[in-house]
């Protein structure tokens, strides 16, 4: 009995902490006193309640428009929506503070942010990857425009990273061009993969895939296509035996390279 006494009192008490709670919330959003909201948004903000501190600072940035305290309440604006990880409106309007403050102190960490913003939201290297060039824009303007800020060295990391994202998303649009049997289509993104990343770490497969891909296109072709196609095919093996002279691909490659080399005797014994 005693426990259970105790038990109901406990929840009694946090069911008026609970109320208290939120009568002094409602007092807060309704008080005409707005240097008072704001000191309240802060204290929320940093108690990490944001979802309470949000719509405080949301009135105040148009109650303190063109006023000294602009600058700081739309900063915690933009701090509050990265808190709750609406990374696409913070983003956009971290961006719009340091274009409106550009000499404020906050503004080195706004334009940062803008572009990390677009980071967080560069989804996985097979979906759109428009965030992801976004960041990659934002993040080297950033470098460009901040050449002593203590985070070039992390945004060199995340554009690595990006960049690799991207050079992934190339490659295996090449590939499945590949299996779908859309070898035309599989040369040129191979060979779009190459330009656009030299220094790809899938040199050899794409090297050899691409090897695969012309000669299937070859053979596929009409007749006055082939000679030409086959003799791509073969500038297309020794660039893979040129890069890679032990290749694991060698045994299959060199096949390619003959089944190509007796089918373009043939097309000259028929000429």
């Amino acid at each position: 009995m005693l426990l259970k006494m105790r038990k109901n009192l406990f929840v009694a008490i946090a069911f008026i902490g609970i109320l208290s709670s939120c009568s002094e919330y409602q007092r807060v959003v309704k008080s005409p006193d707005m240097d008072y909201k704001l000191k309240k948004a802060i204290e929320y903000f940093d108690k990490g309640k944001y979802n309470k501190a949000y719509p405080l600072f949301d009135e105040l940035l148009t109650q303190f428009r063109g006023s000294s305290k602009a600058e700081e309440v739309y900063f915690y604006y933009c701090e509050t929506q990265y808190k709750l990880e609406d990374y696409i409106l913070a983003g956009y309007h971290y961006k719009n503070f340091y274009r409106t403050f550009p000499n404020s102190t906050y503004s080195d960490e706004a334009a940062y942010k803008a572009a990390y913003c677009h980071y967080l939201e560069s989804p996985k290297y097979s979906l759109d990857q428009s965030y992801t060039y976004k960041a990659l824009n934002d993040l080297q303007l950033y470098v460009n425009t901040h050449p002593k800020s203590t985070k070039i060295e992390e945004c060199n990391q995340i554009m690595d990273e990006l960049r690799h994202k991207l050079e992934k998303k190339s490659y295996e649009i090449a590939r499945q061009y590949y299996y779908m049997q859309l070898f035309q289509s599989a040369v040129s993104a191979f060979n779009t993969t190459l330009n656009d990343f030299p220094d790809t770490p899938y040199r050899e497969e794409i090297l050899f895939f691409r090897l695969l891909s012309s000669y299937e296109l070859a053979d596929k072709s009409v007749e006055d296509k082939k000679f030409q196609r086959y003799k791509e095919t073969i500038t297309a093996y020794n660039e893979l035996v040129d890069y890679f002279p032990e290749t694991e691909y060698k045994i299959r490659a060199e096949e390619v390279k003959n089944k190509t080399e007796e089918n373009i005797k043939g097309i000259k014994l028929n000429n």
